[in-house]
């Protein structure tokens, strides 16, 4: 069996260091509002998993569903002003 050990360096030319660049720490950064807002809908749908949804449950699922939705369209905007240079 031929073994491919030896054209790996070839393939990956820059030593990866396994730590995010700065540029993908800023972009975490931007998108944490929306992945705390999806966390805080997934926590509401697994809260219902085991149990019949009461209209308590109902109305935190609709709340983080809404929130994920207004982090979503606040992300596309800041990412539409960026793209268009800040012009508003």
């Amino acid at each position: 069996m031929k073994s491919i050990a030896a054209l790996q360096a070839v393939v990956t030319a820059v030593a990866f260091d396994g730590e995010p660049s700065g540029a993908e720490l800023d972009a975490i950064e931007q998108e944490m509002p929306l992945i705390l807002a999806e966390v805080e809908l997934l926590d509401a749908q697994i809260m219902t998993i085991d149990r019949p949804a009461s209209e308590l449950d109902g109305r935190r699922i609709r709340r983080a569903r809404n929130r994920v939705l207004a982090e979503r369209r606040n992300l596309t905007n800041r990412a539409g002003l960026a793209r268009a240079g800040g012009a508003a």
